[in-house]
């Protein structure tokens, strides 16, 4: 049985070293590295190989033509620090990759919307050493595209975090709900925004908008610590905590309770049982409620 990687979001050295030391295998840093600079992204890599740890750098962007000479250097500098893998959304950035660095290992952005082992075979085929899938699938078809895809292609799953369900490359909140053009280097304070749908009161869906653009949230947040067993049965790869709307605290918190999770069943995978506790501690730290998403069925209206 192959043993599943933890992965975390990170957002600054501190939460790196407190997902690391909290049990998480990898990091993976946002686009644009908001609050890292790259001497703290080489500091957070050697922090990470001193302890067989691997730091991932995403870069879920679509590049205009003006924008693709800054990316080159962004990438190289990216690469000089010794990051594991590049995260990429689509062929030109793949291929802007590429063309800085034969060897850096590239991951496809669960964005890309890899549904089916067709897709997920197309992108293997083009240098993707992993992708990430859809948010939309079950285990079940996540186990036949494992079945039905290359051995050493690797399998990433959101499995803990916030679900968002529409994204702009826009920043719509700024632009649009304040009246005026948006400077790109700033951002207003998302969290005071939500969406209400007239038919389902008190279900509120978050409007966040940073430097990617704008993100409407599901009105619950994903957890799967009570299915262990089904993804790592699967044939997921990596199992992803994201930070979305989160602190720290929380994400580091999902990371132990999820590390005490996995290691259970490796310890004992024909007995595992799910501990209440874990749940009880990320409750602690959560006011929404938690939803499987499209793991073990396609969820209902209500939903």
């Amino acid at each position: 049985m192959h043993k599943v990687e933890l992965l975390a979001e990170a957002f600054n050295l501190d939460s790196v070293k407190l997902n690391i030391e909290n049990g998480c295998d990898a990091v993976y840093i946002g686009d644009e590295l908001k609050n890292f600079s790259i001497d703290e992204l080489n500091k957070s890599v050697e922090y990470a190989h001193n302890r067989g740890k691997k730091v991932y750098v995403s870069l879920n962007k679509i590049p205009h033509e003006n924008d693709i000479n800054k990316i080159k250097k962004y990438i190289k500098a990216l690469i000089d620090t010794g990051i594991d893998a590049i995260v990429v959304i689509e062929p030109g950035m793949l291929t802007i990759v590429r063309d800085v660095c034969e060897y850096i290992t590239i991951h496809l952005s669960d964005q890309a919307n890899v549904t089916n082992y067709e897709t997920a075979i197309f992108w293997h085929n083009q240098g993707v050493k992993r992708v990430i899938v859809s948010k939309e699938l079950s285990c079940e078809e996540i186990g036949q595209i494992r079945l039905k895809s290359p051995i050493d292609m690797e399998i990433e799953a959101l499995v803990h975090g916030s679900l968002f369900i529409s994204h702009s490359g826009r920043k719509l909140l700024s632009n649009f709900l304040k009246g005026k053009n948006a400077d790109k280097n700033k951002t207003i304070n998302s969290k005071k925004y939500s969406l209400v749908e007239e038919k389902r009161p008190g279900k509120y869906f978050p409007v966040c908008e940073d430097e990617r653009g704008t993100f409407l949230f599901n009105t619950e947040d994903l957890c799967m610590i009570e299915y262990i067993p089904e993804l790592i049965k699967c044939g997921i790869t990596s199992l992803r905590i994201d930070g979305r709307m989160k602190d720290d605290e929380y994400v580091a918190v999902a990371v132990k309770a999820y590390r005490k999770a996995i290691d259970e069943f490796y310890a004992n995978p024909n007995s595992w049982k799910f501990n209440s506790i874990w749940l009880d501690d990320l409750n602690k730290l959560n006011n929404r409620n938690f939803t499987s998403g499209f793991y073990l069925d396609n969820p209902d209206k209500d939903e």
